[in-house]
């Protein structure tokens, strides 16, 4: 049995949501849903996460239906996740600034430039997830 998603927000007024789900081997997927298909599952990375909790708190996306919406609580599980995973010791540090950032519940924008300073690729999260969702649903 696949555990529940959580949603960030939608892609457009009637687009996909993006959101992410625990997975059976102690990770993370990344999921899109709202579609005809149902929902999308597929492995997440760090940055796709990262920019799941970016999106969540720059308030970047269109509302996601209410009865997925994820939590505060549910952000600052993923974001630990990260930081307990990650195998290099400097971004783990920075990780770990963004878990007491959330943890701690300071502004947005500061959560959002602990984040930030995380990411690895370089891609606008916004415009990631966009990429991601269109990737997952083949069109």
């Amino acid at each position: 049995m696949t555990a529940p998603a959580c949603a960030v927000g939608r892609l457009g007024p009637d687009g996909p949501w993006v959101g992410f789900a625990p997975t059976l081997d102690d990770g993370y997927a990344l999921v899109v849903g709202g579609t005809d298909a149902g929902a999308v599952r597929a492995p997440a990375d760090a940055d796709d996460l990262l920019s799941l909790a970016i999106a969540y708190f720059e308030e970047a996306m269109i509302e996601p239906p209410e009865e997925l919406a994820a939590t505060h609580g549910d952000i600052g599980s993923l974001v630990r996740h990260l930081s307990v995973a990650e195998p290099d010791p400097s971004r783990r540090r920075a990780l770990d600034e963004a878990v007491d950032a959330v943890d701690d519940g300071l502004a947005a924008d500061v959560v959002v430039g602990r984040l930030t300073t995380c990411l690895e690729g370089g891609e606008e999260p916004v415009a990631r997830l966009g990429r991601r969702a269109t990737e997952l649903l083949g069109t």
